[in-house]
């Protein structure tokens, strides 16, 4: 009778995992999409050591710094996953902090003013003067609220192109975005003059890294979901068009800028995952990967590229 009623209890629990990974609700509601096939690293994107004498500058305690601005004494920016920004001197030393948003700050560059112009992923676009304080300067577009402000660029007639990843899921929460792959987000401007925020181009699936050509004609923002690049046209006979400027990438892109003359770099945060490629065409496995302990999820891998492209015109 105890044999019987362990097997009838293993039974149980078993019924009860499988309705949970097939029924239990989820916020994620999966398209399918159906990737090319990941470009082989060879090539431009073979293993190298080019970086291997980088040298690594501390900000003292602290995690995760996202991006970094210069300002004109050539001091260092970054910030920390606890909202810190730190600055360093010109030399890399005595790390401080400059300002704290209480939030996550992620793309930041300053404007022709010497304002900190800060994307937070949960606060939204910030300005931070010399003083250290803190204005929010736009945190909707259209009625629909920021939920992960990524990155941003400045052209030099002062608008601040900047992207919101997601418009339903917070940076703590980016996992989700990724698996349900929807077109969450949108590449937007602020106008300074007007204090005004407009979508520029919508339906991106985690927009990311923005950089403006250094000539203006064009703005690039990562669709990092789906590996590649588009191209807005900001002036010329093509104005307000956009198309794809690459395609395809071997990892999700991530950070991007421009040298200011005739190169744009790229950071590819991780490299693609073979195993969560086969899973986007099938929303339903989608739901059910979502369901599993965070451990048994496709993780990324610590392999990281940073990449250069001089393709500046059409």
């Amino acid at each position: 009778m105890g044999f019987n009623r362990i097997v009838l209890f293993a039974l149980l629990l078993v019924a009860a995992l499988l309705i949970y990974l097939l029924l239990w609700p989820v916020p994620i509601s999966p398209a399918a999409w159906t990737p090319a096939a990941a470009p082989a690293l060879r090539g431009d994107y073979e293993k190298n050591s080019r970086l291997a004498n980088v040298q690594r500058l501390s900000l003292g305690a602290g995690f995760a710094p996202e991006d970094v601005a210069i300002d004109l004494q050539n001091r260092i920016y970054a910030g920390l996953d606890d909202g810190r920004i730190m600055r360093l001197q010109a030399d890399g030393t005595r790390p401080e902090v400059f300002a704290n948003t209480q939030g996550r700050p992620l793309g930041m560059k300053f404007d022709s003013n010497g304002n900190l112009i800060l994307a937070d992923a949960n606060k939204g676009l910030l300005s931070i003067p010399r003083d250290g304080s803190i204005t929010v300067l736009s945190t909707q577009a259209d009625g629909v609220a920021f939920h992960c402000t990524n990155d941003l660029d400045i052209a030099a007639d002062g608008m601040i192109y900047f992207t919101d990843a997601s418009s339903k899921f917070h940076l703590s929460n980016y996992r989700a975005d990724i698996i349900e792959h929807q077109p969450n987000g949108r590449l937007l401007v602020y106008e300074p003059a007007t204090k005004t925020t407009r979508v520029v181009l919508r339906d991106l699936h985690f927009a990311n890294g923005v950089a403006i050509s250094p000539d203006q004609t064009f703005v690039l923002v990562c669709e990092t979901e789906r590996y590649r690049l588009h191209r807005v046209w900001l002036n010329g006979p093509k104005q307000g068009q956009s198309d794809i400027f690459i395609d395809n990438l071997p990892g999700f892109p991530d950070g991007l800028s421009s040298n200011g003359k005739d190169k744009f770099w790229l950071a590819l945060v991780t490299q693609r995952d073979a195993t969560f490629d086969k899973l986007l065409p099938h929303p339903f496995l989608r739901k059910i990967v979502y369901r599993l302990p965070a451990f048994l999820q496709p993780a990324s891998k610590r392999y990281s590229f940073v990449l250069g492209s001089i393709r500046m015109a059409a």
